[in-house]
């Protein structure tokens, strides 16, 4: 009993409250923090990529096909990796598109979202792999802000520990394991992403100074990092999941991940040994307002010093020997 209560002091307490009612809509903080998420996301593109020279803003247009796509995307895969969840004899088909009682993916989201960045890049004429390489830190810095809503739901915690940071859950959590005591504490998955994840920003941030880290390389490097920490964070997990060959699904996305990152590194870099000049597409160059020269000099104005009294006397002087001269010619 002593040794529990001491558990329980030094153990991570889950929020009592997973949502809030604004009169007749309710707002889960889960959906919150995944907004933020983007926004913040969003601001950190934003910057990288005009300090590179694009447009002010034009990750927003990017974003409204890429931000969807990836909801989709995120969506489909769940369902996909969870068919247990929707289809079957007593299932509600219909709950495939019951999005929010929960149920995405962030490796769907991956492929949703990229799908949409690309098309937004050929829209706006922004290099798809300068736009990934933006995005690569804001992007890691959403998904460890995205994990603090599964603290708020209670899902998706680990295997059962006695170590000190123990994450407490409540017994009448449908997610909690069944015969379990009520005072078990598990692994807090959500705080393990977080912290690798966080570390990971500062990572990219760094590695994002140099000129290695163009045509897409930092992305690659995103990949990697991101899939190696969920190959661990997934391994321990409980929640229940689709298994092929031993793995749970998410597993070998996360393999798959680490993949794709470790080619797009090597295969960028043989094929691009130079620096990335401009974040545009050929042909696609935007243009400062600032950097602009007007051509018409009806709308001309001089802004000059006027002139002294001597040089008006000066002036004055040479016009009329000029006339002379010609008069004499």
């Amino acid at each position: 009993m002593i040794h529990a209560a001491h558990t329980l002091v030094a153990s991570i307490p889950s929020p009592s409250v997973s949502y809030i009612d604004l009169g007749p809509m309710r707002v889960h903080f889960y959906a919150l923090c995944i907004i933020a998420g983007i926004i913040v996301a969003t601001l950190i593109t934003n910057y990288r990529l005009t300090r590179r020279g694009a447009e002010p803003w034009v990750v927003i247009d990017i974003a409204l096909l890429a931000v969807p796509l990836a909801l989709v995307g995120a969506r489909v895969f769940h369902v996909l990796t969870h068919p247990g969840f929707y289809f079957g004899e007593g299932k509600n088909i219909w709950a495939v598109f019951f999005i929010w009682e929960g149920g995405i993916a962030i490796f769907g989201a991956l492929i949703g979202g990229a799908v949409g960045a690309y098309l937004g890049c050929k829209w706006t004429g922004i290099r798809f792999w300068s736009f990934a390489d933006a995005l690569a830190p804001g992007l890691l810095l959403a998904q460890a802000m995205g994990r603090f809503g599964n603290w708020f739901n209670q899902e998706l915690f680990g295997l059962p520990t006695d170590l000190p940071w123990g994450l407490e859950i409540d017994s009448s959590n449908p997610a909690f394991p069944a015969g379990l005591a009520a005072d078990t504490l598990f692994h807090p998955t959500f705080l393990y992403e977080v912290i690798w994840n966080g570390l990971g920003v500062l990572v990219l941030l760094w590695v994002g100074r140099s000129a290695w880290a163009q045509w897409g390389k930092l992305f690659g490097l995103y990949l990697v990092w991101y899939g190696a920490g969920r190959i661990v964070w997934e391994s321990i997990r409980i929640d229940p999941s689709e298994i092929i060959l031993g793995l749970r699904t998410n597993v070998w996305a996360a393999i798959l991940g680490v993949l794709v990152g470790v080619a797009i590194i090597v295969v960028q870099s043989r094929r691009h040994t130079g620096d990335e000049s401009s974040p545009y597409q050929a042909g696609r160059e935007w243009v400062s307002p600032s950097a602009l020269q007007s051509q018409s000099t009806d709308d001309f104005v001089d802004l000059s010093a006027p002139p002294t009294p001597e040089a008006l006397t000066d002036g004055a002087t040479t016009g009329s020997a000029t006339s002379t001269v010609s008069a004499k010619q």
